[in-house]
């Protein structure tokens, strides 16, 4: 059976998406970063890492895949979010119910906020 050990993230500058990502999530550095990839693991090792790899891309809308990040508090996360660089962003066909906010790291990378309040985690 396969499991998801990391999720890897095109970037141009390492060092400013490892701040974010390492504030965003409370991640840390597997092992020392190199001068062009690093692994971000939980507190405590257990669970999906994101992998920063530096290399030269373009950032394609639609994404073909982004991150759902779970929060109990959306309005909080997303506000936090903000202040360490992430952009808001708005999209015609979002649901007026819908609960999640789309989101961009620093790069553009897009990523979605979901808010998990009275729902199980496992939805």
């Amino acid at each position: 059976m396969l499991s998801i050990g990391s999720i890897v993230i095109r970037v141009d500058d390492l060092q400013a998406q490892m701040a974010f990502w390492q504030a965003a999530l409370g991640f840390e550095p597997r092992h020392e970063p190199e001068d062009d990839f690093v692994i971000l693991q939980p507190p405590g090792g257990k669970g999906t890492c994101i992998s920063l790899d530096r290399v030269r891309s373009s950032v394609q809308l639609p994404p073909r895949i982004h991150l759902d990040l779970y929060t109990e508090d959306q309005s909080g996360e997303v506000q936090r979010l903000l202040g360490l660089g992430a952009t808001r962003v708005e999209w015609s066909k979002r649901p007026a119910d819908a609960d999640y906010v789309i989101m961009a790291d620093p790069e553009g990378n897009r990523f979605c906020v979901i808010d998990t309040a009275g729902r199980r985690q496992t939805d």
